[in-house]
């Protein structure tokens, strides 16, 4: 099944009909994804499943939010309808090497393994029903920025299921395989470069006389503020710039500063360099 193209705006996610799910490798992403369904509803605690593997600790993340703990991988894969696979990723082929004779034509395979493309995926499991996403590291607090693609076998109502799963940690969008190198590049690598900004922020506000937590939080909430501004109100960026940006003011002054260091080309250089490594590592 062909995915769209990249919308301009996530997909709201419908109510999903109830289904038990399964988490190969009991991460820290895997369990903010299994707190955020448990937390907005979209599945009980107890439709969710583990195998921690010797892990108490994870046992106990998963078990403090109500899922199951069972023994083995396989008998998560056995119990669910939903497989996702967040193990790292080099042994994922290992992993669905192993869980390719239980892969039965009703399950939903699902993989978060970064740089894991859906031809290898479908080929090491045998599984054509496979939807890929790639979340980010703000998927922690319920922020994450996720894109999914579709394998050759996956339906609406599979779609529907991993949307509205990863619908509650954050927001989600649907496009071809062919961006994911790019979609890593800006929302994988993303918070990287604002976790910089926010810090150099910070900097200067303590060079100009501020006390420093003063400065970290009023940098880091002036980010969120800017940020869910471009999220509500739909204006283009450029444009609520422009509100801000009064004749001879204080911050076209500080624009001007930003310009003389090529604020906006080191930012766009960043993140084609980063989508070119990634295509680099996921060729080799």
């Amino acid at each position: 099944m062909a995915a769209a193209p990249p919308p301009s705006q996530p997909v709201p996610a419908p109510a999903a009909a109830g289904f038990r799910l399964g988490f190969i490798g009991p991460g820290n992403l895997a369990e903010s994804i299994a707190r955020g369904v448990a937390a907005s509803g979209v599945l009980p605690a107890a439709a969710i499943r583990t195998a921690p593997h010797r892990r108490p600790e994870r046992a106990a993340a998963f078990a403090s939010i109500g899922a199951h703990i069972m023994e083995t991988n396989a008998q998560v894969v056995h119990d669910c309808d939903v497989i996702v696979i967040s193990v790292k990723p080099q042994i994922v082929r290992q992993v669905l090497v192993e869980l390719k004779p239980l892969l039965s034509e009703e399950k939903l395979l699902v993989s978060i393994a970064a740089g894991i493309k859906m031809e290898d995926l479908q080929g090491w499991s045998g599984h054509r029903r496979v939807i890929r996403v790639m979340p980010n590291t703000p998927s922690a607090v319920g922020q994450a920025a996720s894109v999914m693609c579709l394998g050759d076998m996956a339906t609406d109502n599979d779609e529907n299921r991993v949307r509205s799963l990863f619908s509650a940690i954050g927001k989600v969008w649907t496009a071809e395989e062919k961006y994911f190198d790019a979609v890593t590049g800006l929302s994988g690598s993303g918070p990287a470069y604002i976790f910089l900004a926010i810090e150099a922020m910070a900097d200067g506000g303590v060079a100009a006389g501020l006390p420093r937590d003063l400065a970290l939080g009023l940098a880091s909430q002036t980010v969120l503020g800017a940020a869910t501004m471009v999220n509500q109100t739909g204006k283009h960026p450029g444009q609520l710039k422009d509100m801000v940006t009064s004749p001879a003011g204080t911050t076209i002054t500080g624009i001007q500063e930003l310009e003389k260091g090529a604020f906006r080309g080191t930012l766009i250089n960043a993140f084609v360099a980063a989508t070119k490594r990634c295509r680099e590592l996921s060729q080799s």
